[in-house]
């Protein structure tokens, strides 16, 4: 398999994660955020993650490729220890979240390689960054306070902590709702100023042993 992952997308963590966990044997590809040739002969969009199987299968929803994934080996399983309920309910928590996070992640991608550390590409992710929002990076994240309080407010972050800290995993077990919790929240702790209950710090690091696979790799200076 051939994993194609942008170090400042949540959603290739999700699928790097789970390779990792499940012990998948994979390329690991970091494409040019500005490569669209690559992509091109693939046949999607620029985007991450893609996935093209041993077979030439290509797949870009990371939702589906874990599903897939937990189909290849039964080493660490990611959907058994779920239920139906819970998984519906952590992706709609997910797509509520989805505004607030996406406001949250834009000025902490540059802090990835890929991205922070060219800066044609940077220069360009700021032009999209204004677009897409109405704001400048600058703005987004003296607005991270506002922001962070929204998705307190939708998650409660105090609760949640409590709650993986007494039972160590979102369903007891680890399972795919953690490769996406931990993909979705680790990077909200380089918002200066934003702390996240310790709680939640200790899941991360248990999250990361499990899967084998350092949370912090592709962070610029690690």
């Amino acid at each position: 398999m051939r994993f194609y992952h942008f170090w400042f997308e949540p959603a290739s963590e999700r699928v790097r994660l789970a390779l990792a966990a499940k012990k998948l044997d994979h390329e690991l590809i970091v494409p040019n955020p500005d490569d669209d040739e690559t992509f091109f002969e693939m046949g999607v969009a620029r985007q991450a993650p893609v996935l093209q199987w041993d077979d030439g299968r290509i797949q870009v929803d990371s939702w589906a490729i874990l599903r897939d994934l937990d189909q290849q080996t039964a080493e660490s399983p990611l959907f058994a220890p779920l239920d139906e309920e819970q998984w519906r309910a952590l992706q709609g928590w997910r797509a509520k979240a989805d505004g607030l996070l996406e406001r949250l992640y834009a000025p902490v991608r540059p802090a990835y390689r890929g991205l922070g550390d060219d800066a044609a590409h940077l220069a360009s992710y700021k032009a999209s960054v204004s677009a897409r929002f109405g704001a400048s990076l600058e703005e987004l994240a003296n607005d991270r306070y506002g922001t962070y309080a929204q998705l307190d407010a939708l998650t409660q972050f105090k609760d949640l902590g409590a709650f993986l800290a007494q039972h160590r995993f979102y369903a007891r077990t680890f399972s795919a709702a953690d490769v996406v919790l931990a993909a979705d929240l680790f990077a909200l702790q380089l918002l200066d100023g934003i702390t996240l209950p310790i709680d939640i710090m200790y899941y991360f690091e248990r999250v990361q042993d499990v899967c084998g696979a350092d949370l912090r790799a592709g962070l610029i200076g690690r």
